[in-house]
């Protein structure tokens, strides 16, 4: 049974960095590939950052690139994001999710290709 479990959230100010985790069982990474969404009160769920387990392809979106991180334990079924100079339009809640590994990078972040979906964590960022 596939797992994945969120934590890492939480309050910071504006500038500052936080370090997500998404914990996964029940699969073997490398067939496999975990994106990190997130989603704000009254908008709709986007992308934010994919990793793919075969080959630790990264992506990211537009309004995070040069700012967060995706990493990835492989041994350990473990993603990270590392979110640096935060910004308060990066309050949202943060979800992992896993799909099955893809060959085409534009379909990175459409949600409907992701099977499995963690509890979210929330990360506010302070002004």
């Amino acid at each position: 049974e596939v797992q994945l479990v969120e934590s890492g959230g939480g309050l910071v100010q504006a500038g500052g960095s936080l370090r997500l985790s998404c914990a996964a069982s029940g699969f073997t990474f490398e067939d496999y590939a975990i994106g990190w969404f997130r989603q704000a009160p009254g908008k709709e769920r986007e992308g934010v950052s994919c990793i793919r387990g075969s080959d630790g392809s990264t992506y990211y979106a537009d309004s995070v690139k040069g700012r967060f991180t995706i990493s990835s334990d492989n041994a350990k079924n473990t993603v990270y994001l590392q979110m640096n100079s935060l910004k308060p339009e990066d309050t949202a809640v943060y979800y992992c999710a896993l799909r099955r590994s893809f060959g085409s990078d534009y379909d990175w972040a459409n949600i409907y290709e992701y099977d499995y979906w963690g509890q979210g964590t929330q990360v506010t960022v302070s002004s």
